[in-house]
Formats: structure tokens, C-alpha cells, sequence
């Protein structure tokens, strides 16, 4: 793990983490339009997997740049399947989806520097980068619910001659509307496993929405502290600590007066 560490930048686990479930959902979604589906889902999921191509590009050119030495990641580290899984089909080769396999190495080399961390260490920097960690979650949590939902809505919509969701992009604006809980109303689902599947898209919307708000609020007040509060609230601290030292002198001067106060009525008695 060292080795491969120096070799290749290193980010948040966060990141890898999410990289990592994204490779999976990418994975599951090239499965997916092997399958026998109708045009207008396949042309849905391809939709999808380009989105999901421009990020794993994204993500090649940051461990190329972060890379001591562009070879050791691109020949010896299979860069270049990175890569290969990345380029975009734009839907027009169906059996082009098969070079996302190549996105199996990013997989692998992925759990298995997860694997190299210690748990206890893992669990310290969840606690220690909650926010970071709550952003890519919900990040993640968004493009799930998109992608299932609106694949789901569309393959039970097209089965009904009543239904108003016939195409891929109504089916993704009708997601979009619904997980912003905003509901234009325009698109609606008109058979039972379509409304169950709306239910599933508000749930979920309402709290990435909530979990939104929460990471702007938190991004809005970490960033409002200026260096003279924060020094204030380091002296407030460093105070609170030396507090019981205090207390503790304080009573000895007490126990200190008192016994002097005893010493003299003993003086007294003995004189008298």
C-alpha cells in the first residue's frame, strides 16, 4: 500500500468511497442496457452513463496530474483502463458498453487501498470530516435516486396506454421536479407501481433536500467565524480547561485561612 500510495495522489476516503459506489452503479447500469429494454430506456441510461463517463474522466486526469510520475499510474498502475472505461458512447454502440469493464480495475484498486486502512483510523475520519463525508453522500444518494427511479417510472409507464411519462427525458425532468419537491404536475404517474415508485422519489427528496439545506448552513457558519473569534473561542476553551486548576487553588486558600483562623482561638484558649 505504501508503494502504491507514492505513486499515485492520495485522496479523502470520502472520495474513493464515493468513486467507488459510482464504479458499482456504473457497472450495474452497463448490465442493464444489455438487457432486451425499450428504446427510450436505453437511450435514459445512456444519458446517465455519460454523466457518469465525464466524472470518471474527471477523476483519470486528477490521479494523472497527482501522479509522481505519469507512467508509474498510466502503465503501471492500468491508467489507461481507467481511461478506456471513461470515454463516452454518447448510446450509439450497444455492445460499447462492454468497454466499461475495464472500470473493474479502478474497483479493485480501490477496495484494496480501502482495505489497507485501519478500521479504527476509518471510523476517526468520519468523525473527524463529517461534512465531507455528508456532501458525498448526498451527492450520491441524488444520482442513485435519479438513476432508479426514473428507469423504474419509465418501464411502468410505457406498459400503460393512459400514461403521460412516454419518453426518457420526461421520465428524468419528472425525477428531477419530484426530488426538489417542487411537483409542477405536468408528468404524473398513472399506474399503481409508478406511484409507489413516486412515494420512493419524495421520501428520499425530502431529506436530500433537508441534508442539502444542513451542508449549506454549515459551510455558511464555518466560513462566517473570522481568525479573531476563532482565537476567542480558543482562549474560551483553553480557559474552560484550566478552570478546575483554579477551583482547586482557590479551596486550599480557603482550608488555609480557616486553619489559621483555628490556630488562634487555640492560642487564646491557652493563654487564658
Amino acid at each position: 500500500m505504501t508503494q502504491e500510495t507514492a505513486k499515485l495522489r492520495k485522496p479523502s476516503n470520502a472520495y474513493q468511497i464515493f468513486i467507488l459506489v459510482l464504479t458499482v452503479l456504473s457497472l450495474a447500469v452497463m448490465v442493464v442496457m444489455l438487457l432486451p429494454i425499450s428504446d427510450a430506456t436505453y437511450k435514459l441510461l445512456s444519458v446517465y452513463d455519460n454523466v457518469i463517463c465525464v466524472i470518471f474522466l474527471i477523476d483519470f486526469f486528477l490521479n494523472l496530474r497527482g501522479a509522481a510520475r505519469k507512467s508509474d499510474y498510466f502503465i503501471g498502475q492500468r491508467g489507461w483502463l481507467d481511461l478506456l472505461g471513461s470515454i463516452p458512447s454518447f448510446g450509439i454502440f450497444k455492445l460499447g458498453g462492454l468497454l466499461r469493464l475495464a472500470r473493474l480495475s479502478r474497483l479493485a484498486r480501490i477496495l484494496r487501498l480501502l482495505r489497507g486502512e485501519n478500521k479504527k483510523t476509518l471510523v476517526k475520519d468520519i468523525l473527524d470530516n463529517r461534512s465531507r463525508y455528508a456532501a458525498f453522500l448526498t451527492i450520491l444518494l441524488t444520482i442513485l435516486v435519479l438513476t432508479v427511479a426514473s428507469v423504474l417510472v419509465l418501464q411502468f409507464e410505457s406498459k400503460s396506454a393512459d400514461a403521460n411519462i412516454t419518453t426518457g427525458g420526461d421520465a428524468l425532468w419528472y425525477a428531477i421536479v419530484t426530488i426538489t419537491t417542487v411537483g409542477y404536475g405536468d408528468f404524473y404517474p398513472v399506474t399503481a407501481a409508478g406511484r409507489i415508485t413516486a412515494m420512493f422519489i419524495m421520501f428520499m427528496g425530502v431529506g436530500i433536500i433537508g441534508a442539502l439545506a444542513s451542508i449549506l448552513a454549515s459551510l455558511l457558519v464555518g466560513s462566517s467565524a473570522s481568525p479573531e473569534e476563532e482565537a476567542a473561542a480558543e482562549a474560551a476553551q483553553a480557559a474552560t480547561a484550566a478552570a478546575p486548576m483554579l477551583s482547586v487553588q482557590e479551596e486550599l486558600k480557603v482550608v488555609k485561612e480557616e486553619l489559621a483562623v483555628v490556630r488562634q482561638m487555640l492560642e487564646k484558649m491557652s493563654a487564658g
